[in-house]
């Protein structure tokens, strides 16, 4: 394989890190927009829309994990048949996905709302909302395969291309149809269908190689037993362990509550930095898949060792640079995010945790980067499995010391994640060659 450098390293993760800068886009330009109605119910009805669709795509992550790490390997095994054939079985899981989605949207609906109930004015305009939004399911979640194909070939240049044109198309759509048509809450929804359904379209095109010689309608291979269910095997760890960290957060939030309202906001306030953290370091966990991945296609264990050693070096530089900026600049980005003293004083207390937490989580997440990418999704489960019980062993331990206990058994459950995983690395290499 080709060799890998520092260069390398950063042209993958760099367009990652600009694309990621731009997610948080569409939610503030679709509550912006509302916003000029002059109402307060479609803005409402648009978040909790917004928050319901994000929760049920969230779970479709493993399906860009997935085919990113099993593309990898066959991109750097030099077999473009089967990375055209892994692109076509996420594509049909996806857009299969998103048809049972459809199909069942009322009764996952009606369950997020008695879940998280509001004023009849704003479910009734949030139920509007969705029931446009629900129709672009199939095309956003079989963006996912698409995202992880273009990852896995180091194309990440194309997924900022990619994100661009769905906030570009997104954004220009909801001035026309709000503002300009009138069309209300509807009109936003409809700018976000189309945006979703245009940004598949181009994504197939940016995928148009995995197309190429016909390999993509080669059902034999395609529809192949040992590889689809390889596929199924690898995406259900990766879904499970998901789950288990998604509800080891969802617990933290929880607990916090108990802490008093006002500590409950400071937390969330903070977890807004592990949210820029994510996004800042994403690239390098990404570009760990790419490579790693090759690397194990190759039959190179060397390849592997270099790939995981050199972005995690990067993925290290970037944690202590964020750490150092959220500590620094911590108590004016509180002020922004708030302007209630009680909570800026609250989370200035704990912000020490939010800036130590890249540094201490930067080891698990690119090991992550490193395991997908050799899709040791068995490994990647019983990690996070062995690490969420820990974290809740860390909870009742550390339970009399407050928020700072709940703060130091989630780095806990992360150091567990490094652990558990870093103790086993060595059969990705030994799998390699």
């Amino acid at each position: 394989m080709d060799e890998i450098t520092h260069r390398r390293v950063l042209k993958i993760a760099l367009p990652i890190v600009l694309s990621n800068a731009t997610v948080p886009l569409i939610g503030a330009v679709d509550t912006g927009v509302v916003g000029q109605m002059g109402q307060a119910a479609p803005i409402g009805a648009v978040g909790v829309g917004a928050v319901i669709l994000a929760a049920i795509y969230w779970i479709f992550g493993f399906l860009r994990m997935g085919t990113s790490g099993l593309v990898a390997q066959s991109h750097g095994a030099k077999d473009p048949a089967e990375t055209g054939a892994i692109l076509m079985r996420a594509l049909l899981i996806g857009l299969a996905a998103g048809v049972v989605f459809v199909l069942t949207h009322p009764l996952l609906f009606a369950a997020a709302f008695a879940l998280a109930p509001a004023s009849g004015e704003v479910e009734g305009l949030a139920d509007l909302y969705l029931s446009i939004r629900v129709w672009g399911a199939p095309a956003t979640i079989a963006l996912y395969a698409v995202t992880g194909w273009l990852i896995a070939v180091e194309r990440t240049r194309a997924v900022l291309v990619l994100q661009l044109w769905i906030n570009g198309v997104n954004v220009a759509l909801d001035l026309w149809f709000v503002l300009g048509l009138g069309w209300g809450i509807e009109g936003v929804a409809a700018a976000s269908l189309i945006a979703e359904w245009s940004g598949l379209g181009l994504g197939l095109w940016l995928c148009r190689g995995a197309f190429a010689g016909g390999q993509w309608c080669d059902w034999a291979r395609v529809f192949d037993r040992v590889r689809v269910r390889r596929m199924m095997q690898v995406n259900g760890d990766i879904m499970l362990r998901s789950i288990l960290l998604q509800g080891a957060f969802t617990g933290f939030i929880f607990l916090s509550a108990g802490q008093g309202d006002v500590t409950l906001a400071a937390n969330q306030v903070l977890l807004q930095f592990l949210e820029i953290t994510a996004y800042g370091l994403d690239g390098f966990a990404f570009a760990a898949e790419s490579l790693v991945g090759q690397a194990v296609g190759a039959r190179s264990a060397p390849g592997v060792r270099r790939a995981s050693v050199v972005t995690s070096q990067w993925g290290v530089a970037g944690a202590l640079a964020l750490g150092l900026f959220f500590w620094s600049a911590g108590p004016a980005i509180i002020d922004l995010m708030t302007t209630e003293p009680g909570v800026r004083t609250e989370a200035r207390a704990y912000l020490a945790w939010a800036a130590a937490a890249p540094v201490i989580g930067i080891a698990s997440w690119m090991f992550d980067g490193i395991f997908i990418g050799a899709t040791r999704s068995r490994e990647m489960r019983n990690s996070a499995a062995i690490s969420v019980l820990v974290y809740a062993v860390a909870v009742v331990a550390l339970w009399g010391f407050g928020n700072h206990g709940l703060w130091a058994a989630l780095m806990v459950m992360n150091v567990t994640r490094a652990v558990t995983l870093g103790a086993v690395y060595g059969r990705v290499e030994r799998a390699a060659a």
